[in-house]
């Protein structure tokens, strides 16, 4: 039967040090990673599907590969808001985690639209950009008429206004927003538009990376031009 500790070794045996320069340059805490990869972590995560108390004690480690797998082990219904508050919290120095992981499990449960707004209004930076990440990941997945479109479009305007002063990595997660309404939320596309024109390009610190911020603006009208607006997701995991 697999423990937290026997996956962890697993985890680290297959680490390399050219992973773990790779996730320090995209901003991961470097004494926080073994090294593994995206696919070997799935691989693992396939091995344990389903088991929930093993996704928690996994994530509790505080080592990156390991709350990633835990991140597509657990079950974001089961968890109490608590326990959704405490991986929050605990993804400090890890982006993987906080933009990724924390809002997959965030989505899936009843308070994720109260922790997200929660989350958006914290004074840490990977707290809010979580919390900007969930109510994006709502947005791309729950139908239009079930969400609240007066607070999506207060979020909106909130956005285009605090943006230029926002955190490095909430920047990124509030143009993720407005591209993610822009794109799913029909009735809010052409307000969303004009949020991203707007705002313009936002310049963002992506460390020693090649990576780009997407310009809002283009990236909605390149999915308008695909004839994808308004298609709704069933899951926001990757």
């Amino acid at each position: 039967m697999p423990t937290a500790q026997s996956i962890l070794k697993e985890l680290e045996s297959k680490g390399k040090e050219s992973a773990r320069k790779t996730y320090a340059r995209h901003g991961m805490a470097e004494n926080r990673t073994l090294g593994a990869s995206t696919a070997d972590m799935k691989t693992v995560a396939k091995n344990i599907k389903g088991q929930q108390a093993l996704a928690l004690e996994l994530y509790a480690t505080g080592k990156m590969e390991a709350m990633y797998v835990a991140g597509i082990v657990a079950n974001g219904k089961l968890m109490t808001p608590a326990q959704l508050q405490t991986w929050a919290d605990g993804a400090e120095g890890l982006p993987m985690i906080y933009e990724y992981t924390v809002p997959w499990v965030t989505v899936e449960h009843p308070e994720g639209r109260k922790l997200a707004l929660k989350w958006i209004g914290s004074p840490k930076e990977h707290v809010a950009a979580a919390g900007w990440r969930t109510y994006c990941g709502l947005v791309t997945t729950v139908p239009d008429a079930e969400l609240d479109l007066a607070e999506v479009e207060s979020l909106l305007k909130r956005v285009t206004s605090e943006i230029g002063s926002a955190k490095n990595r909430v920047k990124s997660t509030m143009n993720n927003f407005v591209i993610a309404v822009g794109g799913y939320v029909q009735p809010l596309h052409a307000k969303a538009l004009a949020a991203a024109k707007k705002m313009g390009v936002i310049e963002v610190d992506v460390g020693d990376t090649a990576c780009e911020v997407p310009s809002a603006a283009a990236y909605i009208a390149k999915m308008e031009a695909a004839g994808k607006l308004g298609q709704k997701r069933k899951t926001i995991r990757c």
